[in-house]
């Protein structure tokens, strides 16, 4: 019944899945820095949003532990979505300059790249 309701059919290749997945992790690996950053800022923007629904000092203050660390959770897990946007894209590129049976081993090399430069960076600042 509800499947009436529905005009058109979305049908979604599982090849553009991985590749857009590949891609969301190469491209987080390879800009960790802004990833880290966007942690931060969907982290401070959790905690201004649920200040606004205690209207108890008391009560936010005895909670605070706990709805941090969760916070902190959500927001980790969240990061992803704007490098899974920008995989999305990248992976459609790849595509339609190469092919679609490039897009999986351009995606994979990305991956190997930036994972390799990410291990590099953090060795640098552990050095410095």
């Amino acid at each position: 019944m509800s499947i009436d309701l529905i005009v058109f059919s979305v049908t979604i290749d599982p090849s553009e899945i991985a590749g857009a997945c590949l891609w969301a992790l190469a491209l987080y690996l390879g800009f960790s820095p802004v990833g880290d950053w966007v942690i931060e800022q969907l982290n401070r923007w959790f905690n201004y949003a649920e200040r606004s629904l205690y209207s108890s000092i008391e009560e936010f203050e005895r909670t605070r532990a706990a709805r941090e660390a969760q916070n902190a959770f959500y927001a980790s897990i969240l990061s992803i979505l704007p490098f899974l946007g920008a995989g999305a894209l990248c992976n459609f590129g790849v595509e339609a300059g190469l092919g679609k049976s490039w897009a999986i081993s351009v995606g994979i090399l990305a991956c190997m790249g930036c994972g390799i430069y990410e291990l590099g960076r953090r060795d640098g600042q552990k050095s410095d």
